[in-house]
């Protein structure tokens, strides 16, 4: 009986001991993957969520993963997501990683929805052999001493340095330099990091005049002079408002302006910078053409304007002002902001509800371009929340030349939409100045998908435009595409915005 009772014992010891070995191993196994994982997360460079959050920022990516079938069956649908649902954000990061675009099954976007556009497919698509290259759109030309031309119609929007980190910036000038587009520095005027990579770039000229400023906050020649020096820098863009806070500033909180930033800007480091919500020095549709005029004599390169439209009887004022006073003194372009553009910080009823969207704005200012005979002389670029090729392809339908994007950019940097670019917190280092969280964002990796976003996106506008029948993107018009009315019905664009014949000379006068 002892000894049976002993070798019970000795057993249960026995296991006891394997037990605590077997789980020791598990924890030695266990410290040694987490350790492993941890290593593998910070030194790669293409994820940055998993190099800032090293170990549980896999998660979000496993997460990510099942919440594909989690939304099927209880939560929200990808296309109910905002301000970009996930079916939008998801084709962006399949173009900037260069991954697959195509889908299986069958459309999951309702054909029915108000607003959205349908293009129509033409009986005789243009074979292989058809297709044209680009052309060029020309800026300036026969006006600036230096004028402009590219075949992108797809460019990366102004954000500032101060809204974007460092990395961010370097990234961003790197792939445009890949894909051949411009880049636009924002308000904030121009750092070293937009020119390290050597793409063409469109200085914007904000209320505050950062980077082009005197002492005395005004505009200087000499800056400007200073400026345009680089050879790099090819146009000019005056910025009155912007589609997220027309009306208001830009703002950048004192947590983000870092020395470089300030010395970049000409402003104090720590402080708030907040610009005027006007130009002090432009009253009036006069003042706004001699401006334009100056900028583009004292720098030799196009200068064109930003606005978002709401109240449109300047248009007809500035059209029969440049009529009198001379085609020198018309903007060699005109960006035109939607209401539904984006802002690293505004006020919320300025973002939801003020300006007109572009859907409405694109045509009127193109149509009273084309109205006072204009049309040929000034460019149309518009921005607002085009980051798919649908909504590009739509753009110029409505008659825009070239169409911007800074959200879709951000999102091939990695923007998870974490709705925190108007603190220091980003997760991914792309509005952040913490350097902790912008190690996380590796320029030259993040370079490569952004010009990756940019080259499969005018690779699939291209498909649209041939699906069409037309040979290029820019032949594409309003004859090539529907809208869906209130009741569900596609209605001709041609129908909405009919084709505007140029008044006569006498008219103009």
């Amino acid at each position: 009986m002892e000894g049976n009772i002993s070798a019970l014992q000795h057993f249960a010891l026995l296991f006891v001991e394997i037990s605590a070995l077997v789980v020791a191993l598990a924890i030695l196994v266990l410290i040694g993957t987490v350790v492993y994982m941890y290593v593998v997360d910070i030194t790669q460079t293409q994820q940055t969520i998993r190099r800032n959050y090293p170990v549980i920022g896999r998660f979000r990516y496993f997460f990510e993963h099942l919440g594909g079938f989690f939304r099927q069956y209880f939560f929200a649908l990808d296309r109910e997501e905002l301000p970009f649902n996930r079916a939008q954000r998801s084709w962006v990061y399949r173009a900037a990683k260069n991954l697959d675009s195509t889908v299986a099954f069958g459309s999951t976007h309702p054909l029915n929805r108000p607003g959205d556009f349908i293009f129509l497919n033409g009986l005789f698509p243009p074979l292989e052999e058809d297709i044209q290259p680009r052309s060029a759109i020309r800026f300036g030309e026969g006006f600036a001493r230096v004028p402009y031309s590219t075949d992108a119609f797809f460019n990366i929007s102004a954000m500032s340095f101060g809204a974007l980190s460092t990395p961010a910036v370097r990234a961003l000038s790197r792939g445009a330099k890949q894909a051949g587009i411009w880049l636009n520095t924002g308000e904030g005027g121009l750092s070293p990091y937009h020119l390290e990579g050597g793409c063409d770039i469109v200085f914007q000229i904000g209320t505050a005049k950062y980077g082009v400023r005197d002492t005395q906050g005004r505009l200087s020649d000499e800056r400007l002079r200073s400026v345009a020096a680089h050879e790099q820098v090819k146009m000019f863009e005056i910025k009155l408002s912007q589609g997220a806070k027309p009306g208001k500033g830009g703002i950048l909180p004192g947590v983000k302006v870092t020395q470089i930033i300030a010395s970049t800007r000409g402003i104090p480091v720590g402080v708030d910078s907040l610009s005027p919500n006007r130009h002090v020095d432009i009253a009036s549709v006069d003042d706004l053409l001699t401006m334009i005029h100056r900028v583009r004599e004292v720098t030799g390169k196009p200068t064109g304007i930003k606005a978002a439209i709401g109240q449109s009887q300047w248009l007809d004022e500035m059209c029969l002002h440049i009529r009198e006073r001379g085609l020198q003194y018309a903007p060699d372009f005109i960006t035109v902001d939607s209401a539904d553009g984006g802002s690293g910080a505004a006020p919320q009823s300025l973002i939801d509800y003020m300006g007109l969207p572009l859907q409405r704005s694109l045509p009127l200012v193109v149509d009273k371009l084309v109205e006072y005979g204009l049309r040929e002389r000034v460019r149309v670029v518009c921005s607002g929340k085009m980051i798919n090729p649908a909504g590009v392809a739509a753009a110029l339908c409505a008659g825009a030349d070239c169409v911007n994007s800074a959200r879709g950019f951000m999102f091939a940097l990695g923007c998870i939409q974490s709705l925190q670019c108007n603190k220091n917190t980003c997760p991914t280092g792309i509005t952040s100045h913490d350097a902790d969280l912008q190690r996380g964002l590796d320029p030259t990796d993040k370079a490569t998908r952004v010009a990756s976003y940019a080259r499969n996106l005018m690779h699939e506008v291209e498909t649209i435009a041939h699906s069409c029948g037309v040979a290029e993107p820019r032949l594409l018009d309003r004859s090539h595409a529907h809208v869906i009315s209130d009741s569900g019905l596609p209605q001709p664009l041609t129908s909405l915005y009919p084709a505007v014949q140029p008044l006569s000379a006498y008219q103009r006068d």
